[in-house]
């Protein structure tokens, strides 16, 4: 049996872990507050402490700070309702065993207490203040990305980013360079996607003057610039292949070599990418090298899609408000109602995080509410944001939207096309099992030319 704290100043919360806790045989005691927590500790220390970190009169890694000063701190669980991605960053440098997104599963927080209940960690060194949350959401998916960013963020690794597009994969690369070993280096975003082969490699690797037309003088690349610091490789899913073999060559010998220079000077730089693309379906389907992939990914990150974290809309809504009611300069307007917020979770967000920040700003222009769910259900209806800059109907201009039907035929025939016939690989990327992609192309009347050496099932 061991003894365990537990500090939360919401009785329920308190009362539900103590309970639970109790039932499986631990002695429990209750705190609603720091400084309450303060006192129980020196009356009697306990093996365990579960504690919310949002609290008057003190945080829980205050307490945390507190308890790590100790000759035989005990191990701390942290739980909360407005995780970020510092905070989490700063619970794994100073010490908390475990960081939990509320509403949490009790059989989840029971595995984890049982996980903490062993021989406590020596000190460690005073937490520094947090700077404004990059990322919002405490949904336990988007809470894993923070413990992801926290263990990985001062290694010298590169980390390959995945997720659908608008997901924040950005947010997530600059996370990871602020909060690694020298932030004060530079971080150079490149969009790797967006720019032909010859001009990638001139933006990458720089160029020698009169190395191709209109190179009239040098120019150092994103690597030499970013040297000693952080390069972020955007959309790297849509390279050619043939830039693919010189980006390989670069994380092979980590030598620069621009554009018409004979040699080449050699670049410390950590090597961040992003793609929404299944890499490694395009691996399996032969549009990505397998060594540059493995180079890429010697760590991944996943973001979840907004669909699967809807319970983070509420903070989400609320910290775009701000902002755009900073660039704006409109003042203080009135804020999501639940009837608002109900009406944004019936809706798709096909461009994620994105899309809802552009929503939102666009909402405070037109409306200067965001309270009016009646106005934003018309504003949905319409598409979303993208409806802001499509072009009406004309005569001449077919209507911007078809059947869902349609939507969805052209989506699998461009996948299958991408995937070079190959149903397996093309059900990877779409986050589906083969037979049942099979029954859509059957059921939409798509042709399929199945790829040399893959069988259909009988």
């Amino acid at each position: 049996m061991a003894r365990i704290l537990v500090v939360d100043d919401d009785r329920g919360i308190r009362e539900m872990v103590a309970l639970a806790l109790e039932k499986a045989g631990h002695s429990v005691r209750l705190a609603g507050s720091v400084a309450v927590a303060r006192a129980e500790i020196e009356r009697e220390a306990p093996n365990l402490v579960v504690c919310d970190i949002y609290m008057p009169g003190g945080t829980g890694l205050d307490l945390l700070a507190e308890l790590q000063r100790r000759p035989a701190p005990p191990r701390l669980i942290l739980i909360t309702a407005r995780g970020t991605v510092e905070t989490a960053a700063l619970a794994d440098r100073f010490g908390a065993f475990d960081y939990l997104a509320k509403p949490f599963d009790i059989k989840l927080l029971l595995e984890r207490v049982a996980a903490a209940l062993a021989p406590p960690a020596t000190g460690g060194p005073e937490p520094e203040p947090g700077p404004d949350t990059m990322i919002v959401g405490s949904h336990p998916a988007i809470v894993e990305v923070y413990k992801a960013v926290a263990r990985v963020a001062r290694l010298s690794v590169p980390v390959l980013i995945l997720g659908e597009t608008g997901t924040g994969k950005e947010l997530v690369a600059r996370a990871l360079h602020r909060l690694g070993a020298d932030p004060s280096r530079p971080f150079v975003p490149v969009n790797s996607g967006a720019i032909p082969d010859t001009l990638l490699e001139s933006e990458l690797f720089g160029h020698r003057r009169g190395a191709f037309t209109d190179a009239h003088r040098e120019r150092r690349g994103a690597l030499a610039e970013a040297a000693g610091g952080t390069v972020f490789l955007d959309e790297i899913g849509d390279v050619s292949a043939a830039f693919q073999v010189k980006l390989l060559r670069f994380l092979q010998d980590g030598v620069v070599r621009p554009l018409g220079a004979d040699g080449g000077e050699h670049v410390e730089v950590r090597v961040l990418a992003a793609t929404h693309r299944d890499l490694a379906a395009l691996v399996a389907a032969g549009g990505f090298r397998q060594d540059l992939y493995f180079r890429l990914a010697a760590y991944e990150i996943r973001l979840p899609a907004l669909r699967e974290r809807l319970s983070d809309l509420p903070a989400l809504v609320a910290h775009f408000q701000r902002r755009a009611e900073g660039e704006l300069g409109c003042g203080p307007v009135p804020a999501a109602t639940a009837e608002t917020l109900a009406a944004l979770a019936e809706y798709a967000w096909p461009g994620n995080v994105r899309e809802l920040e552009q929503f939102v700003r666009r909402m405070l222009i037109d409306h200067r509410t965001l309270a009016d769910a009646a106005a934003v259900r018309q504003a949905l209806a319409r598409g979303g944001p993208a409806s802001a800059v499509a072009p009406a109907p004309t005569a001449t201009t077919p209507a911007p939207f078809g059947s869902l039907e349609e939507a969805e035929r052209r989506h699998l025939a461009a996948v299958l096309a991408a995937s070079g016939g190959n149903k397996s690989a093309a059900a990877r990327v779409l986050g589906i099992e083969r037979k049942t992609l099979t029954r859509k192309l059957r059921r939409l009347g798509i042709e399929s030319g199945v790829q040399s050496g893959e069988e259909e099932p009988t």
